[in-house]
């Protein structure tokens, strides 16, 4: 025999129930009716409190009798059906209360208030035996029975046992059992709490390593921009005392393509005077003049390839690749390493590498390659 055929009387008045619940269920407030009932004239029930409110909601200006903010005549719809209700003098109160409705709601609240193991021991009959109740349990067939079942029934040969005993073995066993999945879930709540601890620790250990780099390349940026910058410095040194020079001896020129042409103007003048003793007055001091000015050197000028900045061009390929090949440390680095930069040393080694990379055929002072003041042919 099954044991859940002998809970089907139980399913059932559990459907019932549950059915019945919902024909009490007031349409306003979607609860169970609260006592007093009222009946409309469609034969659609409200709570009097909810029908209030409804028409309330339905007559606005309506003013409350007295102080019982009972409204007084009037009109509304019912929510179900939407008929129309009409009110008399009395209001919502002179409604009929439905009685039925009531008393159905105290017997299904007294229903429900009965404990669910005392409806189950008076359901609990054998199908085959509707007077005997099921006291033991046959452990071949794994089921309750009856008394006449085990003397007359399907479970005359069968081994059986006392029901009482059977639960609390079988309920012995099923705590033993919720006992370990319990204990299992703690050690994989356990587990899954290690590994979320584990993964705020990556977090923050790759936050951690995120800013050391970080701090790493921003020493490089600034080796290399201190280094640009005494670069830059030196072609600027060599520039200015290049044009400088140059400079010089243009306004050396200058002067004397000046004194030259004044020179030019006076003899053109001497050559156009018509009086010959005039002329032969102005001529005495020109020839000496012009032979002066003819033997002022012309020599004096920037060597060839003077202009020429390519000295200072600066090969970069290997130190480019020098960079391309940096790697993270295959050795784990110790306590004060992973810390941080600490007191500086790294950057410092990284300093004196990128210093120690001299540019070819360029040096931090390149400008007193060319000394404009000291060169013989700056002299007059």
């Amino acid at each position: 025999m099954n044991f859940a055929v002998g809970l089907k009387p139980l399913l059932a008045e559990a459907r019932s129930m549950e059915s019945l619940e919902k024909q009490l269920i007031c349409p306003i407030c979607l609860e169970m009716f609260t006592k007093p009932v009222v009946i409309l004239p469609c034969q659609h029930n409200l709570c009097r409190k909810c029908a209030n409110d409804v028409f309330q909601a339905s007559n606005p200006l309506w003013q409350s009798r007295g102080s019982s903010a009972v409204p007084s005549g009037g009109r509304f719809r019912c929510p179900s059906c939407r008929h129309e209700v009409v009110l008399d003098r009395h209001g919502v109160y002179g409604l009929q209360r439905n009685l039925l409705v009531e008393n159905i709601i105290d017997i299904y609240k007294q229903e429900s208030a009965r404990p669910l193991h005392a409806k189950a021991e008076q359901h609990l009959m054998c199908e085959e035996h509707e007077d005997e109740r099921i006291n033991i349990y046959c452990l071949r067939c794994e089921a309750p029975t009856c008394s006449l079942c085990k003397v007359f029934g399907a479970h005359k040969d069968c081994e059986v046992a006392p029901l009482p005993a059977v639960y609390q073995r079988q309920k012995s066993e099923l705590s033993d059992g919720i006992a370990m999945l319990v204990a299992g879930n703690d050690r994989i709540q356990a587990i899954i709490t290690q590994m979320e601890e584990i993964c705020r620790t990556i977090e923050e250990n790759g936050r951690r390593q995120k800013q050391h780099l970080g701090l790493r390349f921003d020493s490089l940026y600034s080796i290399l921009e201190e280094r640009k910058k005494e670069l830059l410095q030196s072609i600027a040194r060599e520039q200015e005392a290049k044009v400088q020079r140059v400079r010089g001896l243009i306004r050396q020129y200058g002067d004397h393509l000046e004194a030259s042409s004044k020179l030019v103007e006076s003899a053109i003048q001497a050559m156009e005077e018509p009086q010959m003793a005039v002329y032969l007055q102005v001529w005495v001091c020109l020839p000496c003049r012009i032979t002066d000015m003819s033997k002022v050197s012309m020599s004096s000028r920037p060597e060839p390839g003077y202009e020429n900045m390519d000295h200072f061009s600066i090969n970069v390929d290997y130190v480019a690749e020098m960079l391309r090949t940096i790697e993270f440390q295959t050795e784990p680095l110790g306590e004060d390493e992973a810390d941080g930069p600490g007191d500086g040393s790294e950057t410092v080694a990284d300093e004196e590498r990128l210093d120690s990379l001299e540019v070819p055929e360029a040096t931090e002072d390149v400008g007193p390659r060319q000394k404009p003041a000291s060169s013989p042919h700056g002299q007059h």
